[in-house]
């Protein structure tokens, strides 16, 4: 679509060189004007989403606002929801429906449509991007995530950055770091290798702060090697602001400060809370960052110096989105950014499984179809915790379906299924369910998980939210019985699942012809999903997570510790996360990462490579040999032969997505430079690439290799 070329912009660019000198000297004479207790107000929330700003030198406050995937819902300065019905917002896909387009170009077509929507709504800093690393299943707040390799996340995250600063908006990347479950998030401190840190942790948030140039960085709520990540010396001080050289601002996430020295010395310039902030009348000056951090300087126990600092980061941030200025007006809830989250929906949903070409489904053929499930008319936008969003609609599956086909073919709908608190399988739905299936030619059951909305269902924890995980990954609310009991009925059974990540399909997986992973597709993700089903559109989206066949098989559950005990957590799994512990380790996953079917089929060529001076040139032709257009995800892994360390078996270092009409083929090309042959030497603390044979391989999953080349560096 036309608009999209105006969207999509070059990922490419070199980061903005800030601040200028000019902007440096404003900031400094601003500084020597504020007195002691200006510069302590700005440093701390005075409301929920703001931090003071000082009238009389017009500095205005920062506003901030959840989230990753839409503006939150209006509300005032304190936690309750305005509820004036004007703030309604477009619903982008979550995260992990993102990633799943494998298209960094709609990484920043998606952030410049939340940055317009924040901006047009006067926020100064959206809460989003996050990228922890989906290290369990079980991670409540794997959703708004993007997958379980850092070098994936690492080329998605730099266009939803540009795309929302471009904006004039500051992204907020999060949650630095080591923020893998929620479950005793407030303090848990994760122990993990230095190689770790490196390897898998720490290069998505690099790149979003070096080729990204991201404007705020929030802290997360645990502890690292025993200090708490935002204050973390270590992670702020001498990796974020030195090593990286980030120029911006660090705030906590809401309530993650427990201390004023510490803090303060520790590298955070922003405290934003909670607590006090859900009081009746809240006093702000409470918090850690202001009367305490007061006192301090008074004292002469922490020199102002310190404080000037954190003015200053915050100052830079607000001149580089020209809030002393004016800025780009946003536009709001328009049909080009509803356009755009049905583009991404349609690239993010996954084909996983498609037995017999039972899909597409012929809709000049096709004249019933059951459609079963509480997912199938359930509205999801305002669940899941901090993230919610408020859209105008959200069509869900069975309105998609509806929408396409009209009064052409019969649509029956029986719910399957209850969610509620602890509900099991339900004998009356189920044998409703069975005879819609055993009455229609194609049976279409949508379950998986769903956002929790309230704390009220939230303490059973079978929920994607913020705040839980969940205990287990088995289906939630009976599904498995119903699904077994649809698939034996009718045997073209096709199950859609939502979600934010891997499900247990043990129990009916072998049973059914057709599976789709929708993720949490955003507003129009229903028509999407139609779309698919009927091959309006050939699906395109791919795995980001390794999803396995059982939660035992999981790195983080065979090799590490999860949840850890009520102190700690060990990442004993180190650098085998994901796809490089199956590899590794031989263990066979139901749905191998970066596996996604399409209705197409595609050709690789023999590989071509080429050194010159440590630079490896990767070329192959992509041919659909198909009759439909189509895209494909060419994945490109390095696989060292021989190390000094123990290395996985493949790493993820390229990727393309090419689209190609039947018969059309394509020359992808790719360059590696050492970073991609190389790994972090914990005894010399630097990385290092040693000389010997390298194995190149291309293939539509890590699991799916087609082609292979080696060279020797």
């Amino acid at each position: 679509m036309a608009f999209l070329c105006l969207l999509i912009a070059s990922t490419s660019l070199k980061a903005q060189k800030w601040p200028d000198e000019a902007v440096e000297a404003k900031i400094n004479d601003l500084i020597r004007k504020m007195t002691l207790e200006e510069k302590i107000g700005m440093i701390h929330a005075n409301s929920s989403f703001t931090s003071a700003g000082v009238s009389r030198l017009s500095i205005p406050e920062l506003t901030t606002s959840d989230g990753p995937h839409g503006v939150r819902p209006e509300h005032g300065r304190d936690w309750s929801l305005d509820n004036k019905g004007n703030d309604s917002s477009t619903y982008l896909p979550v995260g992990i429906t993102l990633a799943s387009t494998w298209n960094p170009d709609l990484g920043y077509s998606f952030g410049s449509v939340l940055g317009s929507e924040a901006n047009y709504r006067g926020k100064d800093v959206i809460l989003g991007p996050g990228i922890n690393i989906m290290r369990t299943p079980l991670n409540g707040r794997n959703f708004e995530y993007m997958s379980e390799d850092p070098y994936l996340i690492s080329k998605m995250v730099v266009g939803y950055i540009k795309g929302v600063q471009d904006q004039g908006v500051s992204a907020s990347l999060k949650h630095y770091m080591g923020n893998n479950q929620e479950i005793r998030r407030d303090g848990i401190n994760v122990e993990m290798s230095e190689r770790a840190l490196q390897e898998i942790y720490l290069p998505g948030f690099k790149a979003a702060v070096i080729e990204g140039d991201v404007n705020t960085v929030m802290g997360s709520y645990n502890k690292l090697r025993g200090e708490y990540c935002t204050y973390n010396d270590y992670l702020i001080n001498k990796i974020l602001k030195g090593e990286w050289g980030f120029k911006g601002l660090v705030m906590s996430d809401w309530g993650a400060i427990h201390s004023t020295k510490e803090a303060l010395l520790g590298g955070a310039d922003l405290e934003m809370g909670t607590d006090l902030s859900m009081m009746p009348n809240p006093d702000y000056n409470k918090f850690f960052f202001a009367d305490p951090a007061l006192k301090l300087v008074r004292n002469g126990e922490i020199k102002e110096s310190v404080i000037d600092e954190k003015v200053r980061r915050i100052l830079r941030v607000m001149f580089k989105t020209h809030m002393f200025g004016k800025r780009p007006q946003g536009t709001y809830a328009t049909k080009e950014h509803a356009a755009v989250a049905k583009k991404v929906a349609e690239e993010g949903i996954i084909l996983l499984q498609n037995k017999k070409n039972v899909l597409p489904l012929n809709r000049q053929s096709v004249k019933t179809i059951a459609v079963i499930g509480a997912n199938a008319n359930r509205e999801n936008a305002m669940g899941g915790g901090s993230s919610q969003v408020r859209p105008r609609y959200e069509i869900t599956p069975l309105k998609g379906l509806q929408n396409l086909v009209g009064n052409s073919i019969g649509l029956r709908f029986e719910q399957g299924y209850t969610i509620a608190r602890n509900a099991k399988a339900d004998p009356a739905l189920i044998e409703k369910a069975v005879e819609a299936a055993r009455s229609s030619e194609i049976a279409i059951v949508v379950g998986g998980w769903t956002h929790g909305y309230n704390y009220a269902i939230w303490d059973d924890n079978k929920y994607d939210t913020e705040g839980y995980d969940k205990p287990d990954m088995k289906m939630p609310f009976g599904q498995d019985e119903l699904i077994s009991a649809v698939a034996k009925t009718n045997p073209n059974t096709i199950v859609i699942l939502y979600g934010g990540g891997p499900i247990d399909m043990s129990a009916w997986a072998d049973k059914v012809k057709g599976i789709i992973q929708a993720g949490y597709p955003g507003q129009e993700g229903g028509d999407a999903l139609a779309e698919i089903i009927f091959g309006d559109v050939n699906p395109s989206g791919k795995l980001t997570v390794t999803f396995p066949k059982k939660l035992e098989d999981s790195p983080a559950h065979k090799l590490g510790e999860y949840p850890g005990d009520s102190v700690n957590v060990h990442y004993k799994e180190d650098i085998f996360v994901g796809y490089r512990y199956f590899d590794t380790y031989k263990v066979q996953p139901l749905f191998p990462f970066g596996h996604g079917l399409s209705y197409t089929s595609f050709r690789y060529s023999p590989l071509s490579t080429a050194v010159s001076n440590g630079l490896v040139t990767v070329t192959m032709t992509i041919q659909n040999t198909g009759i439909k257009a189509g895209a494909e995800v060419v994945q490109l892994y390095v696989k060292d032969k021989k190390a000094s360390v123990k290395r996985p078996e493949k790493e993820l270092k390229g990727f393309q997505k090419v689209f190609l009409k039947p018969g059309e083929s394509v020359t992808v090309a790719f360059r590696l430079d050492k970073d991609a042959f190389s790994f972090f030497d914990e005894k010399t603390g630097k990385w290092v690439q040693e000389a010997g044979d390298f194995e190149l391989l291309a293939g539509s999953s890590s699991r799916d290799i087609r082609v292979k080349s080696k060279v020797k560096l």
